[in-house]
């Protein structure tokens, strides 16, 4: 009885709650329909880019196991996991539907959001500016925005103003010092690992010196450390920290600390406390490095004196804060380290299955440089087409850069191509706060423009220049990669001193074959960008 003398149901009561929500929830979906009617679509029980239909980020996901802390709740039926969803259904989540933009409807909790991976839809939404109705959604930057406003985040006119000094930095003058840099640093990993003392060389995880390597040249160019070398990298301020060591776990703890709350990080767990650690030392170093390149004339190529000096000369409006600095130097040189090392590998990864290929690619090194010379200007580095052309396809295989995020902040319309095979295109509309995620790996796999996308086929780039629009791995449009240069001459540097002076194998189990050895290693991975698998190969010193 209650304190009124009536009997409460409460079964009724929850029965009628429920009957609510499921109403609720039934014209939620409804709504979605009407708002993207004209693509095909599958129910989905959350919305797939948010929690809880996030997959584990792979930090929280090691603190999970560790400790038990987190629900289980990573999931999103029908699809699994939200983030890696685009990897692991790359070959057929589009052919399902015979489509290049399939919408997901969530019928529990979010937005619907469109999947694309189609080049012509992604310069109507991914181009920035006043040219479209989309923008990027500030809760789909919270990962790059941790380090302060920089390019890849801004919109508009702050991305023009950042896009303006950023052109500034990314020069001929840094480029020179990123090719000779590069020689440089190869010349003491041969010396610092010993390899020059050998004949043949087992690397059980090929991205160990890869990531060294491209940590080691954003120190060289990036910061204008002459004093680092392979065997003595640069340290924090009061050498409690390798700088190498701080960037490392910076990056990879990236999401940790967007999305855990600061009082987590007081908590008695030491690996806790060591990332919060290694991100203070992080920033307080950065920040007496933007003071340094303020108050005196270092007279250095490096990137963040040119940018720091570009901003200073653009005064007003198109001068950057301290914070967007490091923002931007975070982004496009930390994150940019690891897109990096991990295309290395994948180069590797793949050439090191062809013998035929690996071949042609050293006759053409010596017919260009001989044994002994290097590349004496970046035009001549890029004489080596055959290594260019495999990079290109691995970075194709393996896209950093994973996915655009874009939001309607109006209705609009987008013009959807036919299916492959068919000629013309048809209009659907876009309802406002609807969500376009360009799928730049579905991209990457489209028969569309790709014939067997699932092979890597290097002769796919034959003729074709780097900074083509069809190169579409580093972006489209004006948003593509501001730093595509800066990597792709690392890349060509690294490779071509390389597989001159050593060819390349698996490194099989016992028993293994090379088909089983690639089933095994050569798999996506999902850290701040889409990297390979720890790749495991031998070198053996040419004669």
């Amino acid at each position: 009885m209650s304190a009124l003398g009536m009997d409460v149901n409460w079964g009724l009561i929850v029965s009628g709650l429920t009957a609510v929500f499921v109403v609720s929830r039934v014209v939620k979906y409804q709504n979605a329909v009407k708002a993207t009617q004209g693509l095909p679509g599958l129910p989905v029980l959350f919305q797939n880019l948010d929690l809880p239909g996030l997959d584990p980020i792979p930090s929280l996901c090691e603190i999970h196991l560790e400790y038990n802390v987190l629900p289980g709740f990573m999931w999103n039926w029908p699809l699994g996991e939200g983030l890696g969803m685009h990897w692991r259904l790359r070959l057929s989540f589009y052919k399902r539907f015979n489509a290049d933009a399939v919408v997901l409807r969530p019928f529990l909790k979010g937005k619907p959001e469109i999947y694309t991976n189609n080049v012509d839809i992604a310069r109507q939404v991914a181009v920035g500016g006043h040219k479209t109705s989309y923008w990027k959604p500030h809760e789909a930057s919270l990962g790059i925005l941790f380090w302060g406003m920089n390019l890849l985040a801004a919109d508009k006119d702050v991305w023009r103003k950042h896009r303006r000094i950023l052109g500034e930095a990314f020069n001929a003058k840094l480029y020179d010092l990123v090719l000779e840099k590069s020689m440089d640093l190869y010349d003491q990993m041969v010396s610092g690992e010993g390899w020059d003392k050998l004949e043949r060389v087992e690397l059980d995880v090929v991205q160990r010196v890869t990531f060294k390597f491209a940590l080691l040249l954003i120190a060289l160019c990036g910061f204008g450390f002459n004093e680092a070398t392979w065997v003595a990298g640069p340290a924090t301020e009061d050498q409690s920290m390798s700088l190498a060591e701080a960037i490392r776990i910076a990056t990879e703890d990236n999401m940790l600390h967007v999305f855990l709350p600061k009082w987590v990080y007081l908590l008695p767990i030491k690996r806790l406390r060591h990332s919060a650690f290694a991100v203070k030392q992080l920033r307080k170093f950065m920040r007496e490095q933007v003071q340094r390149r303020k108050m005196d004339d270092l007279g250095d190529r490096s990137a963040f004196s040119l940018l720091v000096k570009a901003s200073q000369d653009g005064n007003g409006k198109f001068a950057l804060d301290d914070n967007e600095v490091i923002g931007n130097i975070f982004v496009l040189l930390f994150a940019g380290h690891e897109s990096t090392a991990h295309t290395i590998a994948g180069t590797l990864a793949y050439i090191c299955l062809d013998h035929d290929l690996q071949d042609a690619i050293y006759d053409q090194i010596i017919a260009v440089l001989g044994k002994d010379r290097r590349p004496s200007s970046v035009e001549e580095l890029y004489k080596m087409s055959k290594i260019l052309e495999s990079l290109m396809e691995a970075l194709r295989l393996h896209p950093a850069g994973h996915i655009l995020i874009r939001e309607a902040y109006e209705d609009t319309v987008l013009t959807v191509p036919n299916p492959v095979g068919e000629e013309g295109t048809y209009t659907v509309p876009v309802a406002k706060g609807t969500r376009v995620n360009v799928d730049m790996i579905g991209m990457q796999y489209n028969p569309r423009y790709f014939d067997e996308p699932e092979e890597f086929r290097p002769s796919r780039w034959e003729g074709i220049s780097p900074d083509s629009e069809q190169v579409t791995a580093f972006s489209v449009g004006a948003r593509a990669c501001i730093g595509r240069k800066f990597a792709i001459i690392e890349l060509l540097s690294f490779l071509t001193l390389l597989l001159r002076d050593w060819r390349v194998e698996p490194k099989l189990n016992q028993g293994e074959t090379k088909e089983q050895w690639k089933a095994r290693v050569i798999k996506g991975k999902l850290v701040m960008t889409l990297g390979i698998q720890d790749i495991p190969v031998v070198l053996y010193r040419r004669a």
